[in-house]
């Protein structure tokens, strides 16, 4: 009787999936022009008095992108005041658009990699996943583990594009 192996489980291959780097939690937005006068100027009284009476409750553990959807010069220290408030609830506040905030959680995931455990690994990088990563989180990751695998494979287990090999 023939024996079915699974060569890719013999392979010693490790899959890295990106996806897995974070954890993912709802996100919110908070568009700084709904707190504006006329959508066009901040009133410091006021939003003073908004950022005291407001429920922040509503961003509790997610991940908060703060934006400005109006021509508006909105002041610095606003958006400051503004994160003394989500701060205590936010899992993570971060200004700009939602997909600048998932790029930069990605980049703080790489940056927080353990190296050692892949010195001298085959790592398959997996692609097509069910989020959208940008092509730069991909590039980073690379750039991270190029010192110490022992190749880099971009795809799945099964069906792999050889990105790096060392020499």
């Amino acid at each position: 009787m023939d024996i079915i192996e699974n060569k890719v489980a013999n392979s010693g291959l490790i899959t890295l999936d990106i996806e897995d780097l974070i954890e993912y939690k709802p996100i919110k937005t908070f568009d700084i022009k709904t707190v504006l006068f006329m959508e066009l100027m901040l009133k410091e009284k006021d939003f003073r008095e908004f950022l005291k009476a407001n429920n922040w409750e509503e961003y509790k553990d997610t991940y908060t992108n703060i934006i400005c959807s109006s021509d508006a010069i909105v002041p610095t220290w606003a958006y400051m005041l503004l994160v003394t408030k989500l701060n205590d609830v936010s899992a993570y506040v971060f200004l700009g658009s939602k997909e600048e905030m998932m790029h930069q959680l990605y980049l703080q995931a790489i940056e927080k990699i353990d190296t050692e455990i892949y010195q001298d690994i085959r790592v398959v990088i997996k692609g097509c996943g069910e989020k959208h990563i940008p092509n730069n989180v991909y590039l980073q990751l690379t750039q991270k583990l190029l010192p110490v695998v022992k190749s880099i494979m971009y795809g799945e287990p099964c069906s792999t594009v050889p990105v790096y090999k060392r020499v």
